[in-house]
């Protein structure tokens, strides 16, 4: 069956009236986030550190070239690439950041099955970012769900901010939902600006309205590490997929 038509034939587990209207559904196999009746993230029951939507192996996919240490995630929802990110490997230290209580409540009562200890921070992504050491940082992940009231303007000062913190070994991923093509182009020719000396790879996830931007740093040679790198977390059954997935990915530089 098509995730599709599970999400369809849910049952409501929580609702929340704050905000941004959290809901909790699901069904035999899945259970699912919900943001004003948009789903954020789905976790496979049975698998709960399996990834389920496409952005989500999208943003993911600079684990092809690297073997990052110290993670920055902004944006939990139902918690997809951080279960993903700890079942991967002991060695990654991530912090993820939320700004909503309730999202955080939500994420540890109903998808934390395995009741991990997670390093998961409440206040705002770019504010709490703000204050860290770019040197100590080796991936930011950037997933925050954007309401349409913030505007163009705030993704802007968003940009600004995640490259502040990007020094030039780091890598950098941005999930960016229900775009326009006109801003999008914007975005990537600011990102541009802001970041000459990295590579700019970006996605457009086919029947969804993601698009997925990678800043990876200059001196990696993609070609090469595409083809073969000998330290990666994932399995070589994984890496094979993943760089097929790649491939569909537009470099701007």
């Amino acid at each position: 069956m098509r995730l599709a038509k599970h999400l369809a034939q849910g049952r409501l587990v929580y609702l929340s009236q704050q905000q941004d209207a959290i809901t909790v559904s699901e069904n035999d196999y899945y259970r699912w986030m919900a943001f004003s009746d948009i789903v954020q993230s789905v976790m496979h029951r049975r698998k709960p550190w399996q990834l389920t939507l496409p952005h989500q192996i999208a943003l993911m996919l600079p684990l092809l070239f690297f073997r990052p240490t110290r993670i920055i995630e902004l944006g939990l929802g139902g918690g997809n690439l951080t279960r993903f990110l700890q079942h991967l490997s002991s060695d990654i230290m991530l912090t993820t950041i939320d700004h909503s209580q309730g999202v955080i409540d939500s994420f540890a009562q109903y998808f934390n099955p395995e009741r991990a200890e997670l390093d998961i921070v409440c206040a705002d992504g770019m504010t709490w970012l703000t204050e860290q050491s770019a040197a100590e940082l080796d991936w930011i992940i950037c997933d925050v769900y954007q309401s349409q009231e913030f505007g163009f303007d705030a993704i802007v000062k968003q940009l600004e901010t995640l490259t502040s913190k990007l020094n030039s070994q780091a890598c950098l991923s941005i999930n960016l939902p229900d775009i326009s093509d006109s801003d999008i182009n914007l975005c990537l020719t600011i990102l541009q600006q802001l970041q000459p000396d990295h590579h700019i790879t970006y996605f457009n996830i086919p029947n969804y309205l993601n698009i997925v931007i990678h800043l990876t740093p200059a001196h990696w040679q993609l070609h090469r590490l595409i083809k073969r790198n000998k330290h990666s977390y994932l399995s070589q059954v994984t890496l094979q997929r993943w760089r097929q997935f790649w491939r569909h990915g537009q470099q701007l530089n």
